[in-house]
């Protein structure tokens, strides 16, 4: 009887009943004679969605820096590609279904590199960033959580004057070398020399260069904190420090001789923001080319872009993540690197 039932329903749900139903579907879009006209609105936005993603560098930036504002969630707008699927089902539209391709297919050149697993084993040298949170209400405890990372070379941004006695005191207990200035600081296993600060137009210090003499060879690190963003109904995209000083750092990296170098920071933009150029154009991605997924890392609570980077100069990125959270609003990342 058991043995009996289960033939049954497992018949009714795959068998020639279920078969039915589809070949009913598809005989009724067989004869039905406006396939072709309907969903011409839903056509119509999946093309225009694959025009803003595939031209999203043509966006012009003059009015609100709507451009970089469409670059740091470009991945995003790939969730409306199903929505425009299902619309153009329920539509019963032939022309909508193959506009939806469109999207679909600028999306995956754009990010489907993204979505498998890049990363390999080994690597020489470990290292993180950490946006601290100005307001963090356990900085002992997320300093705890960063030295117990493994990394041997972290950074840390938005310390401030209060939080940082303790920083440093819980991060020398693993790491004897460090490198503070201002609100930014570099802490290490491996000595450090010719430490820093780095002018990218802010009043203070949010950036600083050290180098790290480590048992492979020396190299050199780059910390920098680039002012926030903000989005105003009045303004757009408030986004014109930021883009100052992406460009003071771009020329300190430029005019580093250095052979091997690594930026750590929150540059508070991704890599898809033109307006991080000046330095990105100089650097590679540690999760472009070894992360696994897109290592979304603000806001901590449920993660929407990568703004805070590790990116190399004459380094092979070996593995990139994000670290769990801490008491910040940004989540951690690492990388692994072969020097």
């Amino acid at each position: 009887m058991a043995q009996a039932y289960m033939t049954e329903t497992g018949t009714s749900g795959s068998g020639p009943e279920h078969r039915s139903r589809v070949r009913r579907l598809l005989d009724g879009w067989r004869g039905d004679r406006d396939i072709w006209r309907r969903g011409i609105v839903v056509a119509a936005v999946a093309v225009v969605l694959a025009l803003v993603m595939g031209l999203h560098s043509r966006i012009p930036n003059r009015i609100g820096n709507i451009g970089s504002l469409t670059e740091t969630f470009l991945p995003w707008l790939g969730l409306l590609v199903p929505v425009l699927l299902v619309l153009a089902v329920l539509r019963k539209s032939a022309t909508a279904l193959i506009a939806v391709l469109l999207p679909a297919l600028v999306w995956m050149n754009l990010f489907g590199g993204l979505i498998f697993d890049k990363s390999s084993a080994g690597g020489d040298l470990t290292v993180a960033t950490h946006n601290v949170n100005a307001e963090n209400p356990d900085p002992e405890g997320t300093a705890r959580k960063i030295a117990a990372s493994g990394a041997q070379v972290v950074a840390l941004e938005e310390l401030t004057g209060e939080a940082l006695p303790t920083y440093k005191k819980v991060m020398a207990e693993t790491y004897p070398y460090a490198a503070v200035d201002g609100t930014v600081g570099i802490w290490s296993k491996y000595p450090l020399s010719d430490s820093r600060p780095v002018d990218i137009k802010m009043g203070w210090t949010r950036a600083l260069r050290t180098t790290v003499e480590s048992p492979k060879g020396a190299f050199a690190v780059y910390v920098a904190h680039l002012p926030s963003v903000r989005v105003k109904l009045n303004a757009g995209f408030t986004a014109g420090q930021r883009d100052s000083s992406a460009e003071a750092l771009g020329v300190a990296i430029r005019d580093d001789k250095v052979k091997k170098l690594i930026l750590l920071g929150d540059l508070n933009g991704t890599m898809n923001d033109r307006a991080l150029s000046p330095v990105t154009s100089q650097l590679r991605s540690t999760q472009g080319a070894a992360g696994d997924g897109f290592g979304f890392s603000w806001p901590a609570s449920f993660p929407m872009a990568r703004i805070d980077q590790i990116m190399v100069r004459g380094i092979e990125p070996v593995k990139s993540w994000t670290l769990p959270g801490t008491g910040s609003d940004h989540l951690p990342v690492a990388a692994s690197v072969d020097l």
